[in-house]
């Protein structure tokens, strides 16, 4: 039975909107997957949502090495998801992301896990990118909020 991993963006939302999805959806540990997990939005910078999400009994684990560069987040302000594709596609292939990449695997064949990103359309964010080429078989459910 292939691994289920759920996806999910807050833009848009309110951490409470944020964690009520979560839990609706029976996940059990977030891991959050932005190079740099701060935020303007209120409750989703990485201290602050760590806290929120403990409190509501959600594990929170950072993955900095399975981010977007800078150059990669530029492309997909701009609009350029083939850019975004290939800046990606460099950034997996460091060392460093291919061991967070196997760490991501196992956490979320331990307990229900969803992968974390700004972007409310998963097929605008590398969440997607991510786990089509670092889980093939998974089951993916992608969380709207």
């Amino acid at each position: 039975m292939p691994t289920r991993i759920f996806t999910i963006g807050y833009e848009g939302a309110t951490q409470d909107q944020f964690v009520a999805t979560l839990q609706q959806a029976g996940v059990e540990q977030v891991i959050d997957v932005r190079a740099v997990p701060l935020s303007r939005k209120p409750g989703f910078s990485k201290n602050v949502l760590a806290a929120g999400l403990k409190a509501a009994g959600i594990a929170y684990v950072h993955l900095k090495a399975l981010g977007t560069p800078p150059e990669g987040r530029e492309a997909a302000r701009k609009g350029n998801h083939a850019g975004l594709e290939r800046v990606y596609a460099g950034q997996l292939d460091l060392p460093e992301a291919q061991v967070q990449a196997a760490q991501m695997l196992e956490l979320a064949a331990e307990r229900p896990s969803a992968l974390l990103c700004f972007e409310r359309d998963p097929g605008m964010c590398h969440r997607s990118l991510l786990v089509k080429a670092m889980a093939p078989d998974a089951e993916i459910v992608d969380l709207m909020i």
